[in-house]
């Protein structure tokens, strides 16, 4: 008979009634009485008025039921166990890891399942405030947005950013976020190359800008030279596209300048 070491604090005791033993391993009275119905624990000893009494190997034997059912053998393959040789049970446990991983497998399947639906559901639901900072990380600064709505709040240009944002979804802010950073990696790159603020290069930057702000906002380019003095007015923005590239909020104000003469001419 094979058995596995029952929990430690049931070591040498004296023989325990049906309600200490159900307390001990967890399991309730009516299933200890089933498994002495079954024969799978028939308990060693009885009081003089027919309780049950469970001796130490009787706790032992128990243990060893418990662990099987956790591994989910049936009952009869747990007495087929408990009376089996140490080749037959190697041969039982391999059978059950095998099913075990196997049941991993799906449930693995079945959460990936739950996650590409939980994906679903969210991408299509408007962006929360959470997801926006999970999303931005540093970029998204609610004090500044909050600053934002002091200065603007009152004006179109404000409430049309509103009503243009309110529904975007986490995917479509990814977009945005995407689109931004590779605006910013081209900006430093033409800066670092040396691009003529008044060329070609610089007028299609220029306009990228300007259709990155009209997603937003109607955005002519009368208004988004209004934009580019703040870039050098306004520290935080200054920094902004400093830390892009030196020199590359002189130089994004100066293309959208030229570009704003070559569209007014």
């Amino acid at each position: 008979m094979t058995e596995i070491a029952m929990p430690a604090h049931t070591g040498s005791v004296q023989a325990l009634t049906v309600g200490q033993v159900a307390e001990t391993f967890g399991v309730t009275v009516r299933t200890l009485h089933h498994y002495d119905e079954v024969g799978l624990l028939p308990p060693s000893e009885r009081t003089r008025a027919g309780y049950r009494l469970y001796t130490s190997q009787d706790l032992q034997r128990l243990g060893t039921i418990v662990v099987y059912r956790r591994l989910g053998f049936a009952l009869e393959e747990i007495g087929e166990l408990l009376e089996a040789d140490g080749a037959e049970v190697v041969d039982h446990l391999r059978r059950q890891r095998d099913l075990v991983r196997d049941r991993l497998a799906r449930m693995t399947e079945l959460v990936d399942a739950i996650e590409h639906a939980l994906e679903a559901e969210m991408t299509d639901r408007p962006a929360t405030t959470e997801d926006l900072k999970a999303l931005f990380g540093d970029g998204y600064n609610e004090e500044y947005q909050a600053q934002a709505q002091q200065r603007w709040g009152d004006t179109d240009k404000w409430r049309q950013s509103q009503q243009r944002t309110e529904g975007m979804t986490r995917a479509q802010w990814a977009r945005v976020k995407a689109e931004t950073e590779t605006f910013e990696s081209d900006l430093g790159a033409a800066v670092r190359a040396g691009e003529p603020v008044d060329g070609d290069a610089a007028a299609t930057l220029a306009e990228r800008h300007r259709a990155s702000i009209e997603r937003f906002y109607d955005c002519d380019h009368e208004f988004q030279v209004c934009l580019a003095q703040m870039y050098l007015s306004d520290p935080r923005f200054t920094q902004h596209y400093e830390d892009i590239e030196p020199g590359a909020a002189q130089w994004l104000h100066d293309a959208i300048v030229a570009n704003a003469e070559r569209h007014a001419g």
